[in-house]
């Protein structure tokens, strides 16, 4: 995309030089005068220093609702409290645009466009930057430029710096190198005058609050050693600028954070950023005035813009921020509103082909007979028109009055205000714009998908009612052919979830939905077995319930309700030794019942004995693993990464051994019906699934999660036990849903919500001693879907647990149909509705208020969830089909060997 250039200083209307389309193209040695001469206001600095503090929120440093900050916070930032009290620095609340990740909130602050939530997925793998933006504004005046920190500046303007050292912004563990990184060079950096631009962008805030929240031990430092790199700063600016504004020193955050230490949703704690201007030569007249300032993120870019004399980036949104250009002119000043606001004309224009009011600025407007905006007559167009022409008339009669009313300098200051943020506002809502034509094709295919998925749902359930009906004809009238109570609700579980996806409310607080469905559906259960006085199945419900009552409060979840007490906060608030035995004791708990559910049944079979060793001693080292993250800081030791990678390659040795093994050395006799073989296969390799998944989110977890992993895998089991082949017969579809249902309620019990702020990223790190995109994403996407993807793979051993009608003399296809039917076609079958219910809602809702906060990362966490449910369908198919097959395999060759022998 091209860049703004001189056209930019020339309003867009008429037919100027500056918008004729073959304008001669400027040598850039002259471009830096050239800017000068057109703009007519002379650049307030010579060189810039942007330091950006990852993850700072704005209230460490400015307070909240004109208080101060805690005593701590400012005891640990000394030097940069005394600049905010003495009237040396100003300071702004910047609202951070969801979402609150490091590169789109880069991009926002150089370019003052709103990206997308596209931009989360690009955040792990960055690319060059295209839009028009402050950086290649800068190269275009031949300004020299230094990076220092986050190497995600590198990837976002690749070529454009002459020095350069980038650190990687994920390895979230390291809290200290990160940023010695970037502070050895700053004494040699200060020194130097072959630059204009120096950026020094320091992680380590962030990583402590990922590692150790908001409250951690090492906060406090962090804090004072980045007061101490500002107290450095400004000191060697004072000492070398005589007038003290030839250096502006620019002190910004990407994003806050959460109480957690998280980020990336659109709470006022994730999008409170900083933004602190040191070496303003303004007129603060006392602290309040200097740190109760609230502002967008976005204006950043076209204040920075006016400050340096270069063009307004084209696609910027944003607005001047006033109290920076406090020292200002008058005349100066209006001229600065008079640029910014050609400027968002410009993108109007744009959005709105119909809107043209030049025929009034160029033939001559008389303000007295234009319509004012209350006869705009609801049209969008004459709104704009009627405020811009409003700013620019009273903006002419100020000048023709010799510059010295006052009334018409503030009467004109107070137009622009009201045009800028009025463009601003509906500009960025604009954003949310896509061609429909092109996004109702996705949806057609979405529609096509889960249609054909539904029809094989329905044919294969019909299937299954005719052949149920042919072995037992004499309870076909009343078991099968009438619609239990159980079955309307897992319908109407589908129904209301579709329903509930158009309120943003239900949305952000979509675990209740969960809860109450499982604890129901399980209740329904409950009501069929007790009548029957199975008390085997009785129990089983009852310890499901109990379960899912204590993980209902283990987190409060939601967006809105986080404030209120839980377990888990009232855990993290005791402290690691209470938190400590809780895991302690879990991680036995674990290990001893999949010890006890694998010997049930198999306790006899070498192979058994030699996968349960296996796990007892991984599970051994999960344990010890426990003691190194006692404190949060020492798990980041050589040790406990090597130790993690001992168990991580235990546990995948166990896993793919087992299901790739079993089968060909599994004893099992011709003689015997083909499926008794098979379901003691089934049994054990999803038994080492569950288990060593299990195992594995004891690693990953936050510590408080070890009890609510228990309770899963507890509440799996009696599931599992509740549809034994014992008990009566239920459809399978009903069944293969309450695993569905367990795994979404379990989703939410773990911490996680819609927002992208409850992923945990601290855990993405266990195991690696060095930043790796690609596996600190697989280990932060296990850690989110654990509840999912345990319910999915619980679905190997509930196959052997079930009584199949399939003939002895079926082929290997039947066997897989019946097998697999349920178990793969129900959540696929239920994501295909989840996602095209939620695409089409997602386009609904383009131009909602809250499509931004709320709808669009929903749908990241749909898509994602898709995936999760594909991976688990495929691990599932995949072990079912490799163990039937390897078995007619074995079947095959043992009957031929029987029949030479004879």
């Amino acid at each position: 995309m091209l860049a703004s250039g001189p056209e930019s200083f020339f309003p867009p209307k008429c037919d100027s030089f500056a918008n004729s389309s073959d304008t001669v193209p400027l040598p850039h040695s002259n471009l830096n005068s050239l800017y000068q001469e057109l703009s007519g206001i002379p650049p307030s600095f010579r060189r810039l220093i942007i330091m950006v503090i990852d993850g700072l929120p704005a209230e460490f440093v400015l307070g909240k609702d004109g208080h101060f900050p805690s005593n701590t916070i400012r005891e640990a930032m000394p030097y940069t409290q005394s600049l905010l009290a003495n009237g040396m620095a100003i300071g702004y609340h910047a609202k951070a645009a969801p979402p609150t990740v490091t590169m789109p909130r880069l991009k926002a602050m150089v370019s003052g466009a709103i990206g997308g939530f596209l931009d989360v997925a690009f955040n792990f793998n960055t690319q060059a930057m295209l839009d028009d933006n402050l950086l290649g504004q800068f190269l275009k005046i031949g300004w020299k430029m230094v990076m220092l920190g986050d190497e995600t500046w590198l990837k976002l303007f690749p070529g454009s710096f002459t020095r350069h050292d980038g650190v990687s912004s994920f390895f979230v563990k390291d809290t200290v190198q990160v940023d010695h990184n970037v502070s050895r060079h700053l004494a040699e950096e200060l020194s130097r005058e072959d630059w204009n631009l120096v950026i020094l962008h320091y992680l380590g805030l962030d990583h402590v609050g990922h590692t150790g929240g908001r409250n951690s031990v090492l906060m406090a430092p962090k804090l004072t050693e980045m007061d101490e790199v500002i107290h450095k700063i400004h000191s060697n600016i004072q000492a070398q600028n005589n007038d003290g504004r030839e250096t502006l020193l620019m002190v910004v955050s990407d994003h806050g954070m959460t109480e957690n230490g998280n980020h990336g949703g659109s709470s006022y704690e994730e999008t409170d950023s900083l933004a602190l201007f040191i070496g303003l030569k303004n007129h603060v007249s006392d602290y309040v005035f200097a740190t109760d300032n609230s502002a967008f993120q976005v204006d950043i870019a076209s204040t920075l813009a006016i400050l340096f004399g270069v063009p307004i980036p084209k696609n910027n949104v944003g607005i001047l921020l006033s109290k920076v250009f406090d020292s200002l002119k008058e005349d100066h000043w209006l001229k600065a509103l008079e640029l910014n606001s050609w400027q968002l004309l410009r993108l109007v224009k744009a959005q709105l082909p119909g809107l043209s009011c030049d025929k009034y600025l160029c033939d001559g407007f008389d303000y007295n007979k234009k319509f004012c905006a209350r006869d705009s007559d609801g049209s969008v167009e004459k709104l704009f028109c009627c405020l811009y022409t409003t700013a620019e008339v009273l903006h002419t009669s100020w000048k023709t009055k010799g510059m010295t009313s006052k009334d018409a300098y503030k009467d004109t200051v107070a137009a622009y205000d009201v045009f800028l943020k009025t463009a601003s506002e509906w500009l960025s809502r604009r954003v949310t714009d896509k061609p429909v034509d092109f996004l109702a094709y996705g949806v057609l295919a979405m529609l096509l998908s889960c249609l054909i998925l539904l029809t094989l749902i329905i044919c294969l359930y019909q299937e299954d009612f005719h052949l149920r009906k042919k072995q037992q004809p004499s309870e076909t009238s009343n078991k099968f052919h009438t619609w239990c109570s159980d079955e309307i609700f897992v319908l109407a579980v589908v129904l209301i979830f579709v329903i509930s996806m158009a309120s943003s409310s239900m949305v952000e607080e979509e675990h209740y939905i969960w809860h109450f469905m499982a604890s129901t559906l399980y209740l329904l259960f409950l009501r069929q077995a007790a009548p029957k006085m199975n008390y085997s199945q009785i129990c089983s419900i009852c310890v499901a319930l109990i379960c899912g009552r204590i993980l209902r409060g283990w987190h409060q979840g939601g967006v809105n309700w986080t404030h209120l007490p839980d377990i888990a906060k009232w855990l993290d608030q005791d402290g690691s030794e209470f938190v400590q035995p809780i895991r302690l004791v879990s991680g036995i708990m674990v290990i001893t019942l999949a010890l006890s559910i694998l010997f049930l049944k198999n306790r006899k079979r070498k192979s058994s004995l030699f996968i349960g060793f296996s796990f007892f001693i991984a599970g051994l080292l999960v344990l010890q693993h426990m003691r190194y993250q006692e404190n949060t800081f020492i798990s980041s030791t050589y040790s406990a990464t090597s130790l993690a990678q001992i168990i991580y390659s235990v546990i995948a040795i166990t896993t793919i051994g087992s299901a790739v093994i079993l089968p060909w050395v599994t004893p099992f006799c011709i003689s015997k019906p083909p499926l008794n073989g098979l379901r003691d296969l089934l049994y054990v390799i999803g038994w080492v699934y569950i288990s060593c998944w299990c195992l594995l989110q004891l690693l990953l977890q936050q510590p408080t999660n070890s009890v609510p992993i228990c309770l899963l895998l507890v509440q799996v089991m009696a599931i599992m036990l509740y549809f034994s082949p014992t008990a009566p017969y239920s459809k399978g579809w009903v069944e293969v849903a309450a695993f569905c249902y367990l795994g979404l309620a379990g989703h939410y019990a773990l911490g996680n919500s819609n927002s992208l702020a409850t992923i945990d990223v601290a855990g993405a790190f266990i195991g690696i001693s060095s930043h790796s995109t690609l596996l600190s994403g697989i280990l932060m996407f296990m850690i989110t879907y654990a509840s999912p993807m345990l319910a999915l793979l619980s679905m190997v051993m509930y196959i052997s647990t079930k009584d199949f009608a399939i003939p002895s003399n079926a082929d290997v296809g039947y066997v897989l149909k019946t097998l697999l039917g349920f178990p793969c076609l129900i959540p696929l079958g239920f994501n295909s509705i989840n996602l095209t219910a939620y695409t089409i809602v997602l386009l609904l809702m383009r131009n909602h208020l809250f499509v931004w906060s709320v709808f669009s990362p929903k749908y990241l966490y749909v898509c994602a969830s898709t995936v999760c449910i594909y991976i688990g369908v495929f691990i599932v198919a995949a072990t079912v089909t490799y163990t039937v097959a390897a078995l007619n395999h074995r079947s095959k060759f043992q009957v031929s060997k029987t029949d030479e022998i004879r």
